[in-house]
């Protein structure tokens, strides 16, 4: 027998109650863990690693796999979308990045569940580097993680304003980053701070405004519309990028007539030269 609050009970009538009761969920319908903040421990692993391996081969991995739109659009490098997002250009850089995921993050892995939260981040990251792959100039190289972090900016506006909390502090926090991103000198590749905030907006919206019964079937499709969105952006600039280097008119000129929200950068006698210093996109 087993001791219950009132009285014993027998094991079998235990082990049936616990196979009844429903598990706790997310406010989102993902599972509780033990560890509520797994997936952001392991994401700032990831990039202080990153960081570390960086000036460990004296930036040939940031070549490799930094945002660069020439390398995606000629050498077919797609990978550089995701990647850029965990290379960072200094210390301080890496510092205010971290230090971001771990406050906020924090507050929004326990409440949508580990793959949920993942899946957030990381759509996030790629929709900032896919919003400044298709409006920016091929020429740039850019690197850091605040298209994710933005993304998870917009995740914890739609969680407060789920829960009605006050919002106030969390626009705040928005705004400022955005006229950071304005301001001269800092080289700050606001075009992936804003594609990053769309797709952690819409996507936690879906994920926790679905109804309770349709959650993750919401969350999945969701999830895969806003990764095909990214595909097809991506498709569209790639084959734009080659038509300037196949086609009659001056690849330079048309280079600068399709960077819509960006500089033009340079290139010598027609080809890809290197492009402007790396920009950070936080």
């Amino acid at each position: 027998m087993v001791a219950a609050a009132v009285g014993f009970q027998c094991p079998e009538c235990v082990r049936e109650g616990k196979a009844t009761t429903r598990a706790t969920r997310t406010l989102a319908g993902g599972a509780i863990h033990g560890d509520p903040v797994l997936v952001t421990k392991i994401l700032l692993a990831a990039n202080v690693v990153l960081f570390v391996l960086q000036y460990a081969t004296n930036d040939r991995l940031t070549n490799r796999f930094a945002m660069q739109g020439f390398a995606v659009a000629v050498d077919g490098e797609w990978w550089r979308l995701v990647t850029s997002a965990f290379l960072h250009t200094g210390v301080t850089h890496l510092a205010f990045n971290m230090l971001a995921l771990w406050f906020v993050g924090s507050e929004i892995e326990p409440r949508l569940g580990r793959w949920r939260y993942l899946t957030v981040y990381l759509l996030s990251a790629l929709g900032g580097s896919v919003l400044s792959y298709a409006v920016d100039s091929p020429f740039q190289t850019s690197v850091g993680a605040s298209g994710a972090v933005f993304g998870l900016f917009g995740a914890l506006f739609v969680l407060m304003r789920r829960l009605r909390f006050d919002v106030g502090g969390i626009i705040g926090l928005i705004v400022v980053n955005v006229v950071i991103g304005f301001l001269p000198g800092l080289n700050i590749n606001w075009r992936a701070h804003l594609g990053g905030l769309i797709v952690g907006t819409v996507l936690t919206a879906a994920m926790v405004y679905a109804p309770q019964r349709h959650r993750l079937s919401v969350a999945i499709g969701a999830s895969f519309a806003i990764f095909a969105v990214c595909v097809a952006v991506t498709v569209w600039r790639t084959d734009q990028i080659n038509a300037c280097l196949t086609g009659t008119q001056n690849p330079n000129s048309c280079i600068n007539d399709i960077t819509y929200l960006g500089a033009t950068g340079s290139a010598i006698g027609g080809a890809v030269a290197a492009g402007p210093a790396v920009r950070t996109s936080g």
